[in-house]
């Protein structure tokens, strides 16, 4: 059985969002907090998970990282289905 992997949203304390991709995502989310997880979210600081979607793998999960990189931030939390308050999670 393969590990499950995610892509994600967080935002940061300056309001801007930060796209990634983990396999464990409560571990991620403790790594940006303590400011370690990426040189972007250390530099404006960690708020909130904002979004998580589960992927069948991880090259599905940078697929759609890079997917919802280029898209303007107006359109970026929308690709996820499920709503910030029903568990951040969604299904690709």
């Amino acid at each position: 059985m393969e590990e499950e992997w995610f892509v994600y949203i967080l935002e940061c304390l300056d309001g801007s969002f930060y796209t990634g991709v983990t396999n464990d995502i409560d571990k991620r989310m403790k790594i940006h907090a303590s400011g370690k997880g990426s040189k972007y979210v250390a530099r404006r600081g960690f708020k909130e998970l904002l979004r998580k979607k589960v992927c069948g793998s991880k090259s599905e999960a940078c697929k759609e990282e890079y997917r919802i990189k280029k898209l303007p931030k107006s359109e970026k939390l929308g690709n996820f289905s499920i709503s910030k308050s029903s568990e951040n999670e969604g299904k690709i």
